[in-house]
């Protein structure tokens, strides 16, 4: 099935986008969408893969530039992932596990064939990053030749208070609920979904909504905890509103697990992933461009300097690291001047030679 709907863009006018559903490797149906300018691409496909309890729209802000816009401009083929974490998707239990094995794989594998190339580049976010990465250590991504990721990679590392909710709030909520759920701050329909939204109110008293204060809860440490409200247009902010959903404990019970281990661990003991993913040779021979804000106060900066001091190891001066002042976590992507002081530097790294 190939459904091609057009939408409007602040910067760029109509877009076409198809959307193309793939099969995930256990049967779980995910979609890509293709996103297609007023002309051709004449550069090959880039893979846009988000984060936890979003979509992919995650990446088209309101605001006057985005990263779709800058690629497009570049001329390259844009690609936005809906796995198996996407808010679009039906909710699901999901782990990076599954994400690693079975949906990234299967994407790429969609990508190469809709578009001839047997070579793509990839820009990964969050959750999206970690089960990303996981796939390309374990060498099940041989077509993506560059990755762009963002906030956090192969160490998750959270500031104090995010460690206290890991140990602590994750196994008590895990009795109350399978899922969070940001959406809770407009209509929490049940007595669990209630009790965390009055647990919300109590403590977040930071100017935004009532969304983004249920998102600052459920994500990190901070007031609000994904961005730094000042790179937020008001646009952008009324936006948000409706782009953060379900999101699972299966998922929580797993991160908690990797950062007081200090890396990523698999959980499901899939033979064709590594259970620690840094005691074997990554089987990926593609270029890293590490990113991170800063002011990150979901996974800290340290996040990426440990991947990429990790990977710079392996093999000297072939990766790199950007650490920008000035932004959080989301706002690498849709912050009002990301347009300016973010995307050049990630298409920089996109158009080097590996």
């Amino acid at each position: 099935m190939d459904n091609t709907v057009a939408s409007e863009n602040i910067s760029s006018g109509v877009y076409r986008e198809r959307i193309i559903p793939f099969i995930a490797g256990d049967g779980f149906q995910c979609n890509l969408i293709h996103i297609q300018g007023s002309v051709s691409p004449t550069r090959g496909p880039v893979l846009l893969v988000h984060g936890a309890g979003v979509r992919a729209n995650i990446f088209r802000a309101p605001v006057e530039r985005t990263i779709v816009d800058a690629l497009l401009e570049q001329g390259y083929d844009v690609w936005l992932e809906n796995w198996r974490a996407s808010i679009d998707l039906p909710p699901n239990q999901w782990t990076l596990d599954q994400a690693a094995l079975y949906d990234h794989p299967a994407a790429v594998q969609k990508v190469a064939e809709e578009t001839g190339y047997n070579k793509i580049k990839a820009i990964i976010h969050c959750q999206g990053s970690t089960s990303f990465m996981m796939s390309a250590v374990a060498g099940l991504l041989p077509q993506v030749d560059t990755i762009v990721t963002n906030a956090v990679s192969l160490h998750p590392v959270v500031r104090w208070w995010s460690r206290v909710k890991l140990r602590f709030a994750v196994p008590f909520v895990s009795k109350i609920t399978p899922f969070l759920n940001p959406q809770w701050g407009l209509y929490a329909p049940t007595i669990p979904a209630k009790f965390i939204d009055a647990f919300v109110r109590l403590t977040h008293h930071e100017n935004e909504s009532a969304v983004s204060k249920h998102v600052s809860f459920t994500y990190g440490t901070g007031f609000p905890a994904l961005w730094n409200h000042e790179n937020l247009n008001a646009a952008t902010q009324d936006w948000l509103q409706q782009e953060f959903a379900h999101v699972p404990l299966s998922f929580f019970r797993q991160i908690r697990k990797c950062v007081f281990r200090g890396h990523l661990v698999s959980v499901e003991n899939k033979a064709e992933l590594p259970a620690n993913v840094i005691q074997e040779t990554p089987k990926t021979d593609a270029r890293i461009a590490f990113f991170a804000g800063e002011d990150n106060r979901c996974f800290c900066a340290e996040s990426q300097i440990r991947t990429y001091e990790y990977f710079d190891n392996l093999r000297k001066d072939y990766h790199s690291l950007n650490v920008l002042s000035g932004y959080g976590h989301l706002d690498m992507f849709m912050g009002r001047n990301a347009g300016r002081d973010v995307f050049p530097l990630m298409l920089d790294e996109l158009e080097k030679a590996n």
